[in-house]
Order: structure tokens, then sequence, then C-alpha cells
């Protein structure tokens, strides 16, 4: 058996193929925990760093400035992760995005240090977001690499169960505090110790990190001589022959993200400020929702490995956009149907969760994957999911409207509907060398004395 053999995905053994998952998975719960309790504190850190009648609509304009940095960051780490390998990066994001959350439960208050307290506020959301421009595109990708061909939808879906325990994790420690310490002690100082947790979670991940090797696929790029020999030319390479995979992918993640940050970041907001629920009812809504969706993400990737990735996800907008209106409404009758509604919306939204890593990565060849999956990612992350929750917040203030989240999630179905009819169906394609996966029809080009195949540029 030769090198390159060796290293086939299919043929990762079972305990590798565990340990990797755990590897990607943690750094997003540690990315997505962040995002969460951001959300479920922010009127306490409106409180504490921006006094005022706008102090919740500024604190929710912060989360949108941490987004600032994240296409940049997907500039700086994608290329470096398809030259010096996947997982180098990763450890090196993951510490960065832990430790800025944990600096932010440490800071001054207005009160103590005036206007420096929300800049330097500004300044670490804004390290979160240049770390977690290289945290995501690289955990997706390193998950599809890893994961078997024929199974790559069931095993990617942990990445998004990562995502959920976290989020899940943050809300559950906030409604313990919300149990335990009165009003005035959680505004104090309550509010500071969930983002101290995340720096334990954090070096629990570069651990788990340390302990795997990089992927089979960047392995076999090394071995063969077909990764590029310097991160500047990745770039360059990505833009001249990918480009329309870049735009498909933008326009998918516009409602990816819209409705995540919606359901995760917002929806606390939401749900006490324009529905009138409790602290404690919203936590206990959101996380009795969120446990209903952790129970279907694996289920949602193993159907994606059996009737495709491109059904799963029409099935999913489709729903969003039908669903939608009538959910938001439901959610401002009372807690009860308030639940119903949020889990709905939830359970419909767990199909796009699940196929994310079994999706995305597909998009691009390896050489290029880390690149093309967070540059993409992360410009439209940064244009429509960061400021989601404020233009959320700004139109129901503007309209009185209370279904304006809704109307807007619906618009951006539509995008992703568009976006998603030329995406080519990946499903039990290889991930291994310079082809696109799912796509016939490859031109073939040479580089450095070397003969590569590179997509048709109306197919990629």
């Amino acid at each position: 058996m030769d090198k390159a053999t060796e290293h086939r995905p299919d043929e990762v053994a079972p305990p590798v193929l565990r340990r990797a998952v755990a590897a990607a998975a943690i750094g997003n719960a540690t990315e997505w925990y962040d995002y969460g309790v951001y959300g479920y504190v922010a009127v306490e850190i409106g409180k504490n760093f921006f006094p005022g009648p706008y102090s919740t609509l500024a604190t929710l304009l912060v989360f949108a400035v941490s987004f600032v940095l994240r296409p940049l960051g997907g500039l700086v780490w994608g290329p470096l992760g398809d030259r010096i390998g996947r997982n180098r990066v990763l450890a090196t994001t993951i510490v960065l995005m832990s430790l800025a959350t944990f600096l932010i439960g440490v800071l001054p208050t207005y009160a103590s240090i005036g206007v420096w307290a929300p800049i330097l506020l500004v300044l670490l959301r804004i390290v979160q977001g240049f770390s977690t421009g290289g945290e995501y595109g690289g955990a997706a990708t390193f998950m599809a690499e890893y994961a078997p061909d024929k199974k790559r939808g069931f095993w990617g879906s942990f990445l998004e169960f990562g995502t959920l325990t976290g989020v899940t994790f943050g809300v559950l420690l906030v409604l313990i505090l919300n149990k335990t310490l009165d009003s005035a002690a959680m505004s104090s100082w309550g509010w500071r110790i969930p983002f101290f947790v995340a720096l334990p979670l954090g070096l629990v991940g570069l651990y788990l990190r340390r302990r795997v090797q990089d992927t089979p696929v960047f392995h076999e790029l090394v071995e063969t001589g077909e990764r590029e020999q310097t991160a500047r030319r990745v770039l360059p390479g990505l833009l001249r022959h990918h480009w329309p995979a870049m735009l498909r992918l933008g326009g998918i993640v516009i409602a990816l993200n819209i409705t995540a940050y919606i359901y995760i970041s917002y929806m606390p907001t939401y749900l006490q400020k324009t529905i009138g629920l409790s602290k404690t009812s919203t936590s206990t809504l959101l996380t009795i929702a969120q446990v209903a969706m952790l129970a279907v993400i694996p289920l949602a990737g193993a159907l994606s490995d059996r009737i495709g990735r491109k059904p799963i996800w029409w099935i999913s907008l489709t729903g969003t956009f039908v669903l939608a209106a009538p959910m938001f409404w439901l959610m401002g009758r009372g807690f009860a149907l308030a639940l119903v509604g949020f889990t709905v919306l939830g359970l419909v939204y767990v199909l796009q969760l699940g196929t994310i890593s079994a999706t995305f990565p597909a998009m691009f060849p390896a050489h290029v994957r880390y690149s093309g999956m967070a540059t993409s990612y992360n410009v439209a992350t940064a244009a429509f999911g960061g400021t989601a929750p404020f233009v959320a917040a700004a139109l129901v203030d503007s309209t009185g409207n209370k279904l304006m989240p809704a109307f807007y999630l619906m618009a951006a179905c539509l995008i992703a509907m568009i976006a998603l009819i030329k995406v080519p169906e990946t499903v039990g394609s290889s991930l291994r060398g310079r082809t696109v996966p799912g796509v016939a029809g490859q031109d073939t080009t040479v580089h450095g004395g070397q003969t590569r195949r590179e997509p048709e540029h109306g197919l990629a």
C-alpha cells in the first residue's frame, strides 16, 4: 500500500476519526458559546458599557462590529491553512478566540474607566472576529476531509452539533445564574462568569487538536506536491478559477447566517424586549428547543447521505420561507406557543446545519478549499450574519411590526434558493486532489511543470 492510498479518508481508523471530529467540533462549540453568551447577557452588557436609552441597540451593534474583521481573518488564515495545514491554523485560532472571550469577562465598566470600556470591548470583539475568520472554514474543511466519502453528511453534522452544544451550554449557564443570583448581582458581576468559562473550553480544544494529525486529504496534497508552494499564490488562483462557487456559497450563507444569528443571538432580546417573556422563560424556551435540535442534527446529516445535499437544502429553505411568519406570529401568543414556533423553525433550520460540512467544503478543490470556504463564508457572514440582530431590532423599532424578523428571513431564503440552483450535487464524491467534487468536464492546465486539472469557470 503506497502513502497516497494509506491516507485515503475512507480508511481512517474509527478512533482517529472520532478524535478528529471532536477536535473540530470543540472549536466550533467555543465560537458559538461566545456568540450565544453575548446575546444572552446583552442587556447586562448594555447597562455596564453603554448606559442610556439605546444600550441594547449599542450592544447589538458591537456584536455586528466584531464581524468586520472576519473577512480579513479568512483572507489571512485560509491561504495559510492551504499552505501549512488545516490543523496548525486551527490550533492558533482557538487560542485567540477563547482568550479574547475570557478577557471580556475582566473588562472594567463604563462607570470605572468611561469611554475606554466600550472601546476595549470593541477591540476584543474584533480579535474574536479575526480569529473566527479562520476557525469555521478550517473546522468545516478539517471535518469534511477526515470523513468517509459515503458518510460525510453524518460525520460532518457533528461540527454543527458542536455549534448547538456551545450555544445550549451558554444558555444553560445563564439560566442557572439568573435562577441563583438576583438581578442586581447579575447586572453587577454575574454576567462575567460565562465569559470566564471560555478559556478552559479553548484549552480543551487546543489539547484535542494537538493530538490529531492533519487531514488525509492535505497529507496527500503534500506527498504528491500538489499544494500551493506559497500562501500568496492561493488567493489569486481561487479568485481566477472559482469565483462562481464563491458567489454561490456566499448567497447560501446569507440565508444560513441571517437565520442563525436571529435564532441564536437576537432571539433572547426579541423574546424579552419585543414579546415580553421573562429571562427565565426565555432561557427555558431556548434550552428545550435547542436540545430538540441537537437530537435531530445527526439524523439530518445522515439523511443527506441518502437523498443528497441539495434536496435537504431545498426542503429547509422552502420550509423556512413558508413557516417564518406564522411561527413568529405564534411566538407573540405566550410561552407555550412561543416554544412551538421557535422549535418548529429550529427543526427546519437543522436540515441546513446538519449538512454544512458536507456541502460547503465540497464546492472547492483541496488545494484552495480552506481559502474558498473561509473567504466566501466570512464575507457573507460579515455583511449579513453579524448585522442580523441589529437589523432585525432596528426593523421592529422603526416599523412597530413584530413580524419584521420573519420577513427578513424570507428575503434571505429567496437569495439562497437562487444561489443553490447551480450548486453541484456532491454526495458520495471524493474530496481528494485539485478537481472540484461532483463537477464533470474539467480543463487541464499546466502549472509549475505539473499537470493539474482546474474547473471550467461556468461549473465551479
